[in-house]
């Protein structure tokens, strides 16, 4: 157990592991591995009802994910969830390859979640998560038929705690994996052709960024259900309503502030925001899940949760890693304000080296467009917010 935990400390301190570098050769994907079958029709996952299968989803790991009847249409889970399934979206992104995300959320009758002004909100047991993942061929061009679906992820709070379960897409059907795979895929992102791996994650790999730690305490937990990124306007069923009254209105929150009262994230391409609030955003979905004090990257002390002050030393304002060699730069701050370039926290989002990229996991492109804003945010900084020694 100790080797154990000296390796995960090392992968939080130098890249946390990750994808294939997307610039060494396209490798063939590991073969899948699913879990062995339960013989006969003893298996919750035998369901032949068009209803939801909740049995199997509270004990049973299922080989097929259209075993669980979540979707109307088991080979299209990006629409039409079956009851009391919705859709539900993130104010910004979280950033994997460009891919487009679709997220369901299933919350079984009579329970309630916990509202939480400030962290992820307390989802009863019975929750069901749906995320699935399809990449485009062309990033300036929306719409199915400008896509791939590639994998479909679950987070399913079972009496012993959250489990994931990671779904590969084949041939119209999607199977389940244990130990991860990788998908070659290419892309146009504005007149550049683009070829990479896409890596749908093990199990393991799904628990660098879903675990917590409290104590003695290690457990997963879901990153997107948290205020700041859930309030804000949707479409649903041809009405244009607030997310969060919405599920206020379906008796699904156990309270709710006034909207004045709450923060709301914006987009990284929200030109009508501000740079800070856009920027922090960003950060918030992409890297505080990990840095902070509960997160795999606590022994940084970096921490980048949305309602952080960013003008503080542990948001990283003139702060030094430990662990990290400052790369071929020889940078030594997280952020020194009005100096972009010489930053680490923007550095590593340039680079692509598994052991230096940030985040570590969950890509292997450079998002280009969110680098550029966290640029520009950086370098409007006043120089004064915090004084580093070059």
């Amino acid at each position: 157990m100790r080797i154990i935990n000296l390796l995960l400390i090392s992968l939080i301190l130098f890249g946390c592991g990750g994808n294939d570098d997307s610039s060494s050769a396209v490798s063939p994907p590991p073969a899948v591995t699913t879990p062995p079958p339960i013989s006969g029709n003893d298996s919750l996952c035998n369901n032949p009802s068009n209803q939801i299968n909740w049995d199997a989803l509270m004990n049973e790991d299922c080989p097929q994910l259209a075993d669980y009847q979540l979707f109307s249409q088991a080979d299209h889970p990006t629409t039409a969830p079956n009851t009391p399934g919705i859709k539900y979206e993130l104010s910004t992104q979280l950033f994997s390859n460009y891919a487009n995300k679709y997220r369901f959320i299933f919350l079984p009758e009579g329970k309630t979640i916990s509202f939480n002004e400030f962290d992820t909100f307390g989802l009863p047991v019975g929750t069901v998560l749906t995320k699935t993942f399809a990449l485009p061929f062309d990033t300036q061009v929306s719409g199915s038929e400008n896509e791939v679906m590639i994998e479909t992820r679950l987070l399913i709070h079972r009496e012993a705690g959250w489990t994931t379960l990671a779904y590969l897409w084949e041939n119209g059907q999607a199977t389940l994996i244990q130990a991860g795979a990788n998908v070659s895929h290419t892309l146009n992102r504005q007149g550049e052709q683009l070829s990479f791996n896409y890596h749908v994650p093990s199990r393991a790999e799904c628990k660098l960024c879903h675990q917590v730690t409290s104590g003695t305490d290690n457990h997963i937990s879901p990153i997107g259900l948290k205020s700041h990124l859930l309030n804000h306007k949707i479409e649903y069923q041809g009405v244009t309503i607030n997310q969060l009254a919405l599920w206020q209105q379906k008796g699904w929150l156990d309270r709710l502030p006034a909207a004045n009262e709450l923060s709301s994230a914006p987009a990284i391409d929200d030109g009508a925001a501000s740079l800070t609030n856009r920027a922090k955003g960003y950060l918030d979905i992409n890297c505080a899940h990990c840095h902070r004090a509960e997160g795999f990257a606590s022994l940084s002390g970096l921490r980048l949760g949305y309602n952080v002050d960013h003008t503080s030393f542990q948001y990283g304002i003139c702060k030094q890693p430990p662990g990290w060699d400052g790369g071929e730069k020889g940078l030594s701050y997280d952020i020194i304000p009005g100096d972009a370039e010489h930053s680490i926290l923007l550095y590593r989002q340039e680079l692509n080296n598994a052991k230096d990229r940030m985040p570590p996991i969950g890509r292997s492109l450079v998002h280009r467009e969110a680098v550029t804003i966290i640029r520009k945010w950086i370098d409007t900084m006043a120089p004064s917010i915090g004084t580093c020694q070059h």
